[in-house]
């Protein structure tokens, strides 16, 4: 379900390349979630301001449009099927852009045209409350240390994730958030990685975590399972690895 949710949302990173004015650091392809709706979000699109979002309770995208909204359910529908639907909404807004559905990064799934979704409702539901959880999390943590940060999905690797400078330095920054599993963890979990310039500072004489774990080789930073961590484990793991690379 994770790489059914994760081609769905590269529809909505499409968007952004295809109708957000670009960012240097890419960030107008990147997407919100909506504890409120359940749902990944685009920012507004052109100057029309509709927005287009897939949802986790129903698997379905969503184009908001300032009147109108038009859902689509996902689940059992073709990806030529989805680009069909995804034109007829254009051509309603009438934005005055084309679509396209072309990507400049590289993804660990492939796509065909008569790739078929397919929905698992308890794995939806799953997977919705990581992100709930993260985005609580992340909020929290950021609250307590009175830090700012935009919270956005990146959608090449599909974490949630936060930046912040470390100890006002504006060289020294921390990525921190949930990824999902890859080669370096075979679960969700949490990361914190401390930087100076792009590189990653190293954590080899860093304390031993309460909860979670630093890694030195390949990518330098502190990690932490998701299953079975409640919102306090997350938080004191992002505030204890924060104080190692302030200390």
């Amino acid at each position: 379900m994770e790489k059914m949710m994760h081609l769905a949302a590269q529809y909505l990173a499409a968007a952004g390349i295809s109708f957000v004015e670009k960012e240097a650091d890419d960030s107008h392809t990147n997407l919100a979630f909506s504890a409120e709706s359940r749902s990944l979000e685009t920012r507004p699109l052109a100057d029309s301001g509709d927005v287009l979002s897939l949802n986790y309770t129903n698997f379905s995208l969503e184009w908001t449009g300032k009147h109108t909204k038009t859902t689509f359910a996902l689940d059992g529908q073709t990806h030529s099927n989805v680009l069909v639907w995804i034109e007829q909404q254009l051509t309603t807004s009438k934005i005055g852009k084309p679509y396209i559905y072309q990507f400049h990064y590289d993804l660990p799934h492939k796509i065909t045209p008569s790739f078929r979704f397919q929905a698992n409702p308890k794995k939806l539901q799953k997977l919705m409350e990581l992100r709930i959880l993260a985005d609580t999390v992340i909020e929290s943590f950021l609250e307590d240390h009175q830090l700012s940060s935009a919270i956005r999905i990146w959608p090449h690797h599909f974490d949630t994730g936060a930046l912040i400078n470390l100890g006002g330095k504006i060289d020294h920054t921390a990525g921190f958030g949930l990824a999902t599993p890859d080669t370096m963890v075979d679960d969700h979990y949490f990361y914190f990685s401390g930087y100076h310039a792009h590189n990653a500072l190293d954590t080899v004489n860093f304390n031993q975590l309460t909860n979670g774990k630093w890694h030195s080789n390949g990518f330098k930073g502190a990690v932490l399972r998701a299953t079975g961590v409640d919102k306090q484990t997350a938080t004191t793991f992002f505030t204890e690895a924060l104080n190692a690379y302030m200390t």
